[in-house]
């Protein structure tokens, strides 16, 4: 069931839908949903949640916006609601202090429960870079994002790309706060 006609993006704005994202179940929901909608059942299924569970996590997704019902049917005299993201994707806003280390967590504990034989690419590197040199790599790396995104077949198995380009606290600083 084809999502093409949800909204490009979905701009987080409020503390409630800050807190739904923030924790790893519904977390993980949203990366099911991402693709393909799915039922209670269905996502309980494929995240490995009891339904009472799951239904608890799409409801407080749907009350913060996040998530949404795009196509109901009657099996058996009961109404199965399908579920999706509210848009192909969802933009945080600019972090404030510590404003990432949430979606971090939840990148590194993905990671963790990968299969260890599976093939990953985790690379960290240090650069020295220009200010117009930092923001074009944040651009290109938006876009080679947005390029694969847009190249995602939900009949292929998940992969996860994970990016934060930052400029750290100068060493002088961060020495002077940990005295």
């Amino acid at each position: 069931m084809p999502t093409d006609d949800l909204p490009e993006t979905f701009h987080v704005t409020t503390d409630e839908q800050l807190r739904a994202l923030s924790n790893l179940t519904r977390h993980r929901i949203m990366a099911m949903l991402r693709f393909e909608p799915a039922t209670i059942t269905q996502i309980a299924e494929r995240v490995g949640l009891a339904k009472g569970s799951s239904s608890y996590h799409v409801r407080l997704l749907e009350r913060a916006g996040l998530v949404k019902v795009v196509r109901t049917r009657k099996v058996r005299g009961v109404t199965e609601r399908y579920y999706a993201m509210a848009a192909q994707s969802i933009v945080l806003p600019d972090p404030g202090e510590g404003g990432p280390d949430v979606l971090m967590r939840h990148a590194v504990a993905d990671l963790e429960a990968a299969p260890a034989d599976g093939e990953r690419h985790v690379r960290m590197a240090h650069l020295r870079l220009t200010e117009d040199q930092f923001a074009e790599l944040g651009r290109r790396l938006q876009a080679l994002a947005d390029e694969y995104r847009k190249l995602s077949d939900p009949s292929l198995p998940d992969a996860s790309l994970v990016f934060a380009l930052f400029q750290p606290t100068p060493r002088e600083q961060a020495e002077g706060d940990a005295k």
